[in-house]
């Protein structure tokens, strides 16, 4: 068990690696205002995620999991404290730099799949890749060898609405696999789903990370918990455990 106070093994970790984290959060706090009202969402967060880990975040409804999330994925800014993402603070990024990190380095994996419902299977994977100024070409070989990692090829064609719960979150995760990004985020992946697509899901996102992928995921399932090879405890916006599976 490492706790929050014990900051310095982090630092002591990435020393003795020799390498920079893929992402480092120092401090972090975030801190909503609503009707006068102060609601302190982290507090003092430290965390390392190095490149090729699988990291679970687990803790109990409102503890934080998914501001922190948000923050990871440049969705939101923390109130105080650094990040730094491949090395490089994003505190003194414009918006359009975010937007174009967002839109690189990162995948999102959504609870409700975020699929358009009037595009394919295809388009609905390949809309991200759009924005980056990338030939049809391009495109398709992306597309085509993410919706293949998911087993997905077969169902291109098809509009999210012909297409079970699982096969919409397996189309998701190519969807943020397409670009090639630099970490996954996942946030309660199996939550819309029952517990045999959800093991699916689970099974799948494993595979992806033997494959060398490096993933982020939002549980409050302690069975989906287990899959990673590090889970990250929150309790009231804090870090109260890091542990890591011993393989």
């Amino acid at each position: 068990m490492i706790s929050t106070q014990h900051h310095p093994h982090s630092s002591t970790r990435s020393s003795a690696n020799g390498s920079t984290p893929l992402i480092r959060l120092d401090a972090v706090t975030k801190v909503f205002l609503t009707d006068e009202v102060e609601t302190h969402a982290l507090s003092g967060i430290h965390l390392d995620i190095r490149d090729g880990e699988y990291v679970s975040i687990a803790g109990p409804s409102g503890c934080g999991k998914s501001t922190l999330l948000s923050i990871l994925g440049l969705l939101d800014t923390p109130s105080d404290g650094s990040y730094a993402l491949k090395g490089n603070e994003v505190a003194n990024l414009s918006f359009a730099d975010r937007a174009r990190i967002r839109n690189r380095e990162i995948g999102f994996i959504f609870q409700s799949f975020n699929l358009i419902g009037d595009l394919t299977v295809f388009e609905n994977v390949e809309l991200p890749l759009t924005y980056r100024g990338m030939s049809a070409g391009d495109r398709k070989t992306l597309v085509t060898q993410a919706l293949d990692r998911v087993g997905m090829a077969h169902r291109a064609k098809h509009l999210p609405s012909q297409l079970s719960g699982g096969q919409q979150q397996r189309v998701a995760v190519a969807r943020a696999l397409a670009g090639k990004p630099a970490i996954l985020l996942a946030d309660e992946p199996t939550g819309n789903l029952d517990s045999r697509n959800g093991e699916a899901v689970m099974n799948l996102l494993k595979e992806l990370h033997a494959g060398g992928a490096t993933i982020c995921m939002v549980t409050h399932d302690e069975r989906f918990a287990k899959h990673a090879d590090r889970t990250v405890h929150l309790f009231d916006g804090r870090v109260v455990e890091d542990s890591r599976i011993a393989a």
